[in-house]
């Protein structure tokens, strides 16, 4: 075990050095530029535009200006705006809010997703069943701005219960709309696997063998059913988490959540490579983190699977 995840952990560099490039270039790439954006309509002394781009370091060639980047952020150094603020000031401010939302929005799949699919796979072909079914794929097909449309116009203007935007982003009961709307597609996934999944073992020889020794049937469907039905669910759990604070950007700018979304937004439209590339390298370990995660749990989940 302790090799496999030596051997993960190194091949998390490369991904994560070439991700980071990639999108340092792409930002780099777009049209315009974006000191000279800081005059706004005004044409900018030419003189006065070299010496900003000079302190910022946008004069040197791409490749020199990834490096020093990537060479500060490894001393918690991640460059300043083109306003002059501290890159890493924006992300802290910023990641907080994203991750409680993504967080809220991930027990919300887990645990409906999950109970969800358990009763529908339980009760294959019957009405609980149908009903899931029909849920769910609404969900999956409705984009998630007219979602968010939707529950606004729903449980904002007629109900009353909530306000239409998110007044205090770290107010996290004022979260609960974005975050079922973001988790929505994914509780969706979740729950149409656990479904399937629990359909299909319910019928395996170890789940009749559980039943013929006289095991309790909460012993047999906790223990026995639901824990090796969990693994395809786990693999999607996994990659989710990082896709949800990706995905945030859209609910965020839907329900006004000053997090990563917004925070984005500005930096790539004023094409701020530093505040991109920060955020994007936070997300990216997000991912690799998860699937690292991803992997010692299958171990447990399932006695058979072993690393060398």
């Amino acid at each position: 075990m302790g090799r496999f995840v030596a051997r993960r952990l190194l091949q998390m560099i490369p991904v994560f050095l070439g991700t980071t490039l990639l999108i340092f270039v792409m930002v780099h790439a777009l049209p315009g530029d974006p000191v000279a954006a800081l005059w706004g309509e005004k044409a900018p002394d030419p003189a006065q535009l070299a010496a900003r781009k000079h302190q910022l370091g946008l004069d040197k060639p791409m490749l020199q200006q990834y490096f020093d980047y990537m060479s500060g952020m490894f001393t918690g150094d991640f460059g300043k705006t083109l306003a002059g603020r501290p890159v890493l000031d924006v992300i802290t401010e910023a990641l907080p809010v994203t991750i409680r939302l993504a967080l809220f929005a991930f027990a919300i799949e887990i645990v409906l997703g999950i109970g969800i699919g358990l009763f529908a796979g339980l009760r294959r072909g019957k009405a609980f069943d149908k009903g899931a079914l029909v849920i769910t794929l609404l969900l999956i097909s409705i984009p998630v701005p007219v979602l968010g449309f939707i529950f606004q116009t729903v449980f904002a203007d007629d109900l009353k219960w909530v306000t239409p935007t998110v007044q205090d982003s770290n107010d996290i009961t004022q979260l609960m709309l974005p975050a079922f709307v973001l988790g929505s597609l994914s509780l969706a996934y979740v729950a149409r696997l656990t479904r399937t999944s629990i359909a299909e073992n319910i019928k395996a020889d170890y789940v009749r063998t559980a039943v013929a020794k006289g095991l309790p049937r909460r012993k047999v469907i906790g223990t026995h059913l639901l824990r090796n039905s969990l693994i395809p669910v786990i693999t999607f759990l996994g990659t989710d988490l990082g896709a949800l604070m990706g995905g945030a950007i859209v609910t965020e700018g839907i329900f006004n959540v000053k997090g990563v979304g917004n925070a984005l937004y500005h930096a790539i439209n004023l094409k701020e490579g530093s505040t991109v590339s920060g955020f994007v390298a936070f997300l990216v370990l997000v991912y690799l983190a998860a699937g690292l995660i991803v992997d010692l749990l299958y171990a447990v989940l399932d006695p058979r699977i072993r690393y060398a």
